[in-house]
């Protein structure tokens, strides 16, 4: 009985987490759609555990467990079918071409703005990407310039421009 409350948990759970992240996307259809498998789920192993004559702390350990696992397993998937678009934008610590035309070669679509900084004129570059190629930009931008500043948001819509939907 506890094992089964734990599957059903992981399983019901799960889907909650991934359901959540496809609303949240404007995914609404799909998130519908597993919201009718999750909650009938979830009645399934609710009834059976409330139905029980066995009042082991068990049953209400494995029901949190399985809620536990199954939240963390919701995020790993989401994250595996869910992509996202992210605008990362990076103040470097001065104004070097070098380091655009380095990111540039790499594939990124950059657009350069030169900002004024405390002491001195830097640029400030903004970058649409997928989220999977994020590292990626990151360890580069580290190479090209230690100390220069990201600030990375999700994107919901992207038109136009050059964006690198591959790597």
């Amino acid at each position: 009985m506890c094992l089964k409350i734990f599957f059903a948990r992981l399983i019901d759970v799960s889907l909650g987490t991934f359901r959540t992240i496809n609303t949240v996307k404007g995914r609404d259809v799909i998130a519908a759609l597993i919201g009718i498998v999750e909650i009938t789920v979830w009645f399934l192993v609710v009834k059976e555990a409330l139905n029980t004559d066995n009042n082991s702390l068990w049953i209400v350990f494995s029901y949190a467990m399985g809620f536990s696992v199954g939240t963390y397993i919701g995020g790993k998937l989401s994250k595996i079918f869910i992509k996202s678009n992210l605008e990362v934008q990076v103040i470097l610590s001065n104004k070097d071409d070098s380091i655009v035309d380095a990111i540039r070669q790499r594939g990124y679509g950059i657009t350069a703005i030169e900002v004024k900084g405390n002491k001195n004129t830097k640029y400030m570059l903004y970058i649409q990407i997928r989220d999977n190629t994020f590292e990626d930009l990151k360890k580069l931008i580290r190479k090209l310039d230690s100390k220069a500043f990201i600030v990375v948001n999700e994107t919901k819509y992207v038109e136009n421009g050059y964006f690198m939907l591959l790597k």
